[in-house]
């Protein structure tokens, strides 16, 4: 039998050391060997980082393509307002941020789910009689796409489903499958600007079905679903009793002539997790503040998927405290006008951008609604030399040095998304190209036909 004997040195100004002595009346004890396990190094990825896989990484990623050289190069890919300056911020929101940090009171941890009074503020900003909200109704998170992460890790288990929109925001399915949950697609309708096909999402609800997720103003088709359309959506998870978690983080960016009701409002008995933050109304989205909303007026979530939130939040943390210190002001102090502003840049952008596509042959857009995205389809007969959107995109780049996103990203092939944020000379620009590129190679019905046979 061995024995051990562990002895503590210390003395002076050195902290105690402690000596372990190994003696041995049996069998040699040797230092870094352990029984039955030969020493090697085996240092593999884990099998989440192995299943994380991001699609629009994956294909942008893979397109080897130079733009023209003698043409500047014109990004409409990315949805991120900030990029080129046309869209600041307001004032308010950025003072703010900058009493915060002088006051020196929020350098320090928070709790996980976030403080309370900033919870109070987010509940208050958004709690109305349709859709009561109190504090502990909202968890802070390190943006939406965090919010999202988290509502998806409490509401499914691996070997679950998930019901996603196609076309849709690629995060879901790189979430769900890195968690080992199956992604179930449900069809929108561009000839219905968008909708949802109610009866192809119903007959996708199986035992295992856990959520259904609706992403409503949407990225990428811009579109914003009407109240009798939400309260459709909602029959379905009603009768099939499937949560719903809303992706609302364009919530209020919606164009006139149209309104955008939060899904909550317009049921009593579905439970939601409703997911929004500042990224994207508020034009800051690297400042990384997101939040929950629980809406369980039934107590059909109850305590259970709450404090499975608290717990899952306190992996993290919570987010950036600066900003959390800023949330009431922000929400409750940033001018009407602001918004206002920021909707008639994005409108005349919008309106300029699916009048110009218009009327080039062989592009159909769909005409937005709301957001930061308009989708166009390809009508890839009349492009034959171009096997798919990702052709056509790689090409549209290399000729014209525009670049939009090839819509197989959102799991919808021969149609790109252009993002509407950009300055109104570049959108101009942009659409003058895509003119010119269409133009160069459009063919028409017979000149298509000529074109295969000779394949």
């Amino acid at each position: 039998m061995d024995s051990y004997l562990i002895q503590v040195n210390g003395h002076g100004d050195h902290a105690p050391v402690l000596d372990v002595h190994l003696k041995n009346t049996g069998n040699s004890v040797s230092p870094g060997k352990v029984k039955g396990r030969k020493p090697r190094w085996a240092v593999r990825a884990s099998e989440m980082s192995k299943k994380t896989f991001n699609p629009v990484r994956a294909i942008v990623d893979s397109m080897k393509v130079e733009p023209n050289p003698k043409k500047a190069m014109i990004s409409l890919s990315l949805g991120d307002p900030t990029v080129f300056g046309n869209l600041p911020t307001n004032d308010e929101v950025t003072r703010a941020v900058k009493e915060v940090l002088d006051s020196g009171q929020y350098n320090g941890y928070a709790p996980s789910v976030g403080y309370q009074s900033c919870r109070e503020a987010v509940a208050a900003y958004y709690n109305c009689p349709e859709a009561p909200l109190k504090a502990q109704d909202v968890i802070l998170t390190s943006g939406c796409s965090q919010a999202i992460e988290l509502a998806l890790a409490v509401l499914a288990n691996p070997g679950q489903n998930i019901l996603v929109p196609r076309p849709g925001f690629s995060l879901y399915k790189t979430l769900a499958l890195s968690m080992g949950i199956e992604v179930k697609f449900y069809n929108l309708l561009p000839e219905k600007a968008w909708e949802i096909d109610l009866e192809h999402l119903e007959s996708l609800v199986d035992e295992k079905t856990a959520c259904l997720i609706v992403n409503n103003p949407s990225n990428p088709c811009g579109s914003v679903f009407s109240k009798s359309h939400l309260q459709e959506i909602l029959a379905v998870a009603s009768r099939q009793c499937v949560p719903i978690l809303a992706d609302e983080i364009y919530g209020d960016m919606v164009f006139a002539d149209f309104k955008c009701e939060p899904i909550a409002t317009l049921s009593t008995n579905v439970p939601i997790l409703s997911c929004g933050g500042l990224a994207k109304r508020w034009l800051v989205p690297g400042w990384r503040m997101g939040w929950i909303l629980i809406h369980d007026r039934r107590d059909i979530f109850g305590k259970e998927i709450r404090d499975g939130l608290v717990r899952l939040s306190q992996r993290i943390l919570g987010p950036c405290t600066i900003v959390q210190g800023a949330l009431e002001r922000i929400l409750h102090r940033t001018p009407p006008e602001f918004y206002h502003n920021t909707l008639s840049i994005l409108k005349s952008n919008a309106d300029l951008c699916y009048a110009a596509l218009s009327a080039i042959p062989g592009l159909q857009p769909v005409r937005p609604a709301g957001a930061m995205y308009l989708m166009v389809e390809i009508e890839m007969e009349h492009f034959p030399e171009f096997e798919n959107d990702v052709e056509f995109t790689e090409r549209l780049i290399s000729e014209q040095s525009v670049f939009c996103l090839p819509a197989t990203c959102f799991e919808y092939p021969n149609f790109f998304r252009v993002v509407i944020t950009v300055p109104e000379e570049m959108i101009l620009e942009a659409c003058s190209r895509i003119q010119e590129f269409c133009e160069m190679h459009y063919q028409g019905a017979e000149g298509a036909q000529d074109l295969e046979c000779d394949k």
